[in-house]
């Protein structure tokens, strides 16, 4: 009896290598992990800034993950760049990368995806955007043998020869909301509209951004395949016990276990967290606003009300002692299981975000038992049905409504609290497989 066939599906590293991470590079994890779930060999193909090419395969897995060892100098760097800018037109040779365990690498483990093989281009990701500013074409990436699928996690002038290349489109914010990115507006059009025009297939996350992609782009129905997205914390933050949640959360932050609401992601315009700071502190409410991220474009008008010190604190008289209370409480990062913690313990999750592809902070508080008030635009609906409190991002009043009904409001907490899950469980692991497998299908993928 034959073992039966394994589809040799690559894909980018583009966000994989933040230690901070994005919701991008959280979507790359769980796709690599789920490609293996459903018997695809994986390749992951990064672009780190230092060179891998070398006849040690030590010294080549050591310098993927310590840029030290690999970085060339100054005069080799000079060389290096003025060699691609010859070579640049004709693609990149793409360098396998051992990975044998040799280097010991639980630290950044929970970053990882799945991979059966690393492969690399040394500054890959720059190199294609000066390539599509020159050539306004994708860049080759050569492999002595290409994998059958490159599906790309984001949009990005790049294609394997030989292999059919797919690419996720999350959004389209730069084109909806343009004032709330740093993104070339035209080089951001350019390149999604090559990409709609050249691309084997394109996925997206919601119906919503189904929608944009083909009405924007032109891009015809049938080459749009929505899989959405999954969410998925593993079990032993999930069943963590509740006395150890609060004895974290308590220690760590100084914060009472359902004492405080929390807001977690990038802090950016789309996610509109000046409004939000706003409506909060207009509510009124005694327990503290946590936001939980790192500072992004704008961000300080975003939290310029963290900085006017009458608004987010004052004094606070317990037992005879005399304490600064933060009603607005800023963390840069937190790693994923105390974010983890950080969730489960929240009276309730803020997200009123302008626009969104997917918004998974959502969907992963929801998961975890955690009422949410997220907004009624974009994506939101579809993914959070019935199980959050909606409201209008624009609208402070609405949103001053909502955080004062979470506060006040115990039965409507727990009804949330209770349909969450429900709602999060058509987004699991199992359910994205599925329509992952119907995705491939549509080019061509035969699962053996």
């Amino acid at each position: 009896m034959s073992a039966k066939r394994q589809p040799r599906i690559f894909i980018d590293g583009y966000n994989l290598s933040l230690e901070q991470g994005t919701g991008v590079a959280t979507y790359a994890r769980n796709l690599s992990f789920c490609l293996r779930d459903i018997g695809a060999e994986v390749g992951v193909l990064y672009g780190t800034t230092t060179s891998t090419i070398s006849t040690s395969s030590l010294i080549r897995e050591i310098a993927f993950f310590d840029p030290r060892v690999g970085k060339p100098s100054k005069a080799a760097q000079v060389a290096h760049f003025a060699q691609r800018a010859f070579t640049t037109p004709f693609g990149e040779f793409a360098t396998q990368v051992p990975i044998t365990g040799r280097v010991v690498r639980d630290t950044f483990r929970s970053r990882l995806p799945h991979f059966d093989h690393v492969w690399n281009v040394q500054n890959l990701f720059e190199a294609q955007r000066q390539h599509f500013k020159l050539y306004r074409t994708r860049m080759n990436v050569h492999f002595r043998h290409p994998p059958e699928v490159m599906h790309w996690t984001y949009p990005l002038a790049l294609q394997i020869r030989g292999a059919r290349n797919i690419y996720t489109m999350h959004d389209l914010v730069p084109l909806r909301l343009p004032y709330t990115t740093l993104d070339n507006k035209r080089q951001y059009y350019r390149l999604s509209r090559l990409l709609a025009r050249r691309a084997d297939h394109i996925i997206t996350v919601s119906e919503a951004s189904r929608r944009d992609i083909v009405s924007l782009l032109g891009v015809p129905e049938e080459r749009v395949t929505n899989t959405y997205q999954a969410v998925d914390i593993p079990s032993r933050f999930t069943d963590k016990p509740i006395a150890d949640v609060r004895t974290e959360i308590e220690g760590t932050f100084g914060l009472g276990f359902q004492r405080y609401f929390l807001f977690f992601g990038a802090i950016e315009p789309k996610k509109n967290v000046g409004r939000m700071i706003e409506a909060y502190l207009a509510s009124g409410v005694q327990d503290p606003l946590v936001i939980v991220g790192k500072k992004a474009w704008k961000s300080e008008e975003e939290l310029r009300l963290l900085f006017e010190n009458e608004h987010v604190r004052y004094l606070l008289t317990e037992n005879g002692r005399t304490r600064r209370h933060y009603r607005v409480q800023h963390v840069d990062y937190a790693s994923f299981p105390l974010l983890v913690s950080l969730i489960r313990g929240a009276k309730a999750v803020l997200f009123p975000s302008l626009y969104e592809g997917f918004g998974l902070p959502a969907l992963e508080a929801m998961l975890l038992g955690t009422p949410v008030m997220t907004s009624n635009t974009s994506s939101m609906p579809e993914v959070v049905g019935d199980a959050a409190i909606k409201v209008d991002p624009y609208d402070v009043r609405a949103m001053v409504d909502a955080i004062r009904a979470l506060d006040t409001d115990a039965d409507l907490r727990g009804r949330l609290a209770q349909a969450g899950p429900g709602q999060a469980a058509l987004y699991s692991m199992e359910r994205y497989r599925m329509r992952l497998r119907e995705a491939y299908g549509k080019i061509g993928v035969n699962w053996g």
